[in-house]
This record gives structure tokens, C-alpha cells and sequence, in this order.
């Protein structure tokens, strides 16, 4: 008599849960990573009366932004360390050759000086926003419950940083085609600290670097701030870069317009996973986007006014209607939930 022996069903990964099947290369590398969330009595192994872990209790803990559980936030992409990098190495290898191909044309020599004042004055001093949003990215990164929102938000952190270190080389290069103040920090810094067309973002800026609750964190942010500033800086004066001849600077600006799309891709994803979690959270978040929508707005609409300083120039009216019909179609991306 013959017997039959039932194959047994694999283990998986127990820490996942009951899933029912093979979790994927992301999922093993960010689920249930943060084991200090809602750990009793305090999320570190500290007194609980020390700073940091009344820290944690007081912006995360006991934000008024909740759900039940955070690992169900999926980030669209689902992006990992690994994955990261390898896109990543591919863009910038992008961005070396147009650099290598435009430099052996001496492209930045044959620019309008009219143009180089246009740089100095809106494109070289934007690294200090970019400085703030890598800020205010890499904070809402680590004050996160889980992985499945802090890996984005580094992911996020190190994008800024690629604009930025791209930011700086380019002011040196212009600089050795032009003049040294362009590559003078001393000089960059009174712009963004004196110049009028600045001062309405800094002011915005500055306050988000002290919105400690990381859920006004990541509303101001990335549901404010960041998609109208990436909306004037890759979009808006890439177009304005190529009207005045600087192909080389709009194609750089473009290929950062990539991580803006991946920026709002996971931020509309935790918006919506949020609400249908809690529906309470729909009227905190409106909350938070109307505090911060004028003030971020106002800042946008002072730097676009440098555009039309601009040897071809483009009309203020005209950059803010694409800003604001850009952050309309953002909005409406969201769906409606109640």
C-alpha cells in the first residue's frame, strides 16, 4: 500500500504576518523595521523622561495624525536602498555626459550676460531651498512610524541633495566662464538673505523647519511646499532656460522634474491610505494645507517675478497660471475620500 505525503506549505516571513504569500524584495527590507513606534513606556531604551524619547511621544506618538497601523502604506514605486541607487547611478551618469557634451561645446562662454544675472540671482542661491527641503525631508524620515514612509522621505532627502551638489557645480563652471562672484558662497548668501524676491520663501522655509509634528511635517512639505517650488524651479525656469539659450541648464532641470513625479507619487499614496485608515485625517490635512498653501504660494509668485528680468522673458501672469494649474491637477490626483 502506497501512502502520499502532503507537501507542506513554505514558512514566510512571520514578522509580515498572516500574508499568505511570498512577500516581495521590498516588503522583506521595510516591513515592521521601526520597532520603537508605539513601544510602552517610551520608544527608546531610555528613561522615558529623556529629550529624545519625549520627542517621539510628542510629535509622533501624540500627533493628531494616526491610524491604526502604518505598514499598509505602499509606496508605488516600492523603491528600496538597492533599487534607489541603481536608478539613481543611471540619472547621474545622464546628467555627467549632457555636462561632458555641453562643456566640450563651451556652452556656459556663449551666454547672454543678461542670462548669467538670471542665474546668479534665482538659480545659484535655489541650493538653499533645496538645503531646507533636504532638511525638512531627512526630519520627516526619521520621526516616521514605519519604513514604508521613511525610506521615501530619505529617498526623497537624497534627490534634493543631487539638485543641490549639481547646483554648486554648475556655479563653479559658470564662474570660470563669467565671473568669480558666482561661485562665492559670501555672495550667494546675501542674496538669499537680502534680496527681496527671496525673502517670502525663506520666511516659509524657515518656518517649516520648526513644524516639529512630523504629519504637518510631511503636509507642508510634500504636499505644499516642495510640489510648487519643484513646479517653478524644474519646470517653469527649464522652459526659461531654453528660451534664453541655456540648453544645458533646462535639460539638467528636467531630469530633477523626474524625482518631483516620484515625490508625488508617495505622498498622494500616504494621503490616501490615511484618510481611508481614519477619514478624521481628511479635515487635519485640509487644515495643514490651508495654513501653509498662501505662505508657500506668496513665495513662489516673488521669484517668478525675476523671470521677466530675463532677456526673453516670460510674463509673471503666465509662470502662475502654469503653477497653479500644475498644483490643481496635484489636488485633484488625490481622489476624493470622506
Amino acid at each position: 500500500m502506497s501512502t502520499t505525503n502532503k507537501r507542506s506549505r513554505p514558512r514566510t516571513w512571520s514578522v509580515l504576518g498572516n500574508i499568505r504569500k511570498k512577500p516581495s524584495e521590498y516588503e522583506i527590507v521595510t516591513g515592521q523595521i521601526h520597532y520603537h513606534f508605539r513601544r510602552d513606556p517610551a520608544p527608546f531604551e531610555l528613561d522615558p523622561h529623556t529629550p529624545i524619547n519625549e520627542w517621539y511621544l510628542k510629535y509622533r506618538e501624540n500627533s493628531a495624525f494616526q491610524a491604526a497601523s502604518w505598514e499598509g502604506v505602499r509606496d508605488p514605486h516600492q523603491l528600496n536602498y538597492r533599487r534607489y541607487v541603481k536608478q539613481q547611478h543611471d540619472n547621474e551618469t545622464y546628467i555627467e555626459n549632457l555636462i561632458d557634451e555641453f562643456e566640450r561645446q563651451d556652452h556656459d562662454a556663449h551666454l547672454a550676460s543678461g542670462w548669467v544675472k538670471i542665474l546668479e540671482r534665482f538659480y545659484i542661491p535655489a541650493r538653499y531651498a533645496l538645503h531646507v527641503l533636504q532638511m525638512s525631508s531627512l526630519y520627516l524620515g526619521q520621526m516616521a512610524p514605519s519604513a514604508y514612509i521613511a525610506n521615501p522621505a530619505f529617498f526623497q532627502a537624497g534627490d534634493e541633495l543631487r539638485a543641490l551638489q549639481w547646483s554648486a557645480y554648475r556655479a563653479k563652471s559658470l564662474s570660470l566662464s563669467h565671473y568669480a562672484e558666482l561661485a562665492s558662497s559670501e555672495s550667494t548668501r546675501l542674496i538669499w538673505e537680502k534680496d527681496a524676491i527671496w525673502q517670502p520663501l525663506r520666511e516659509v522655509l524657515e518656518k517649516l523647519l520648526i513644524a516639529y509634528d512630523w504629519g504637518e511635517t510631511f503636509t507642508a512639505l510634500n504636499l505644499v511646499i516642495k510640489p510648487l517650488f519643484d513646479q517653478l524651479y524644474t519646470i517653469e525656469f527649464a522652459r526659461l532656460a531654453s528660451l534664453n539659450g541655456d540648453t544645458l541648464g533646462s535639460m539638467m532641470l528636467r531630469s530633477f522634474a523626474r524625482d518631483s513625479t516620484y515625490s508625488q507619487d508617495w505622498s498622494r499614496a500616504l494621503r490616501q491610505y490615511a484618510i481611508q485608515q481614519r477619514p478624521e485625517n481628511q479635515a487635519l490635512l485640509d487644515g495643514w494645507i490651508e495654513k501653509w498653501l498662501p505662505l508657500a504660494r506668496q513665495g513662489v509668485v516673488a521669484l517668478a517675478a525675476a523671470f521677466e528680468q530675463a532677456p526673453q522673458p516670460v510674463a509673471l501672469e503666465e509662470t502662475v497660471r502654469h503653477i497653479d494649474e500644475a498644483y490643481q491637477a496635484f489636488q485633484a490626483s488625490w481622489g476624493n475620500q470622506a
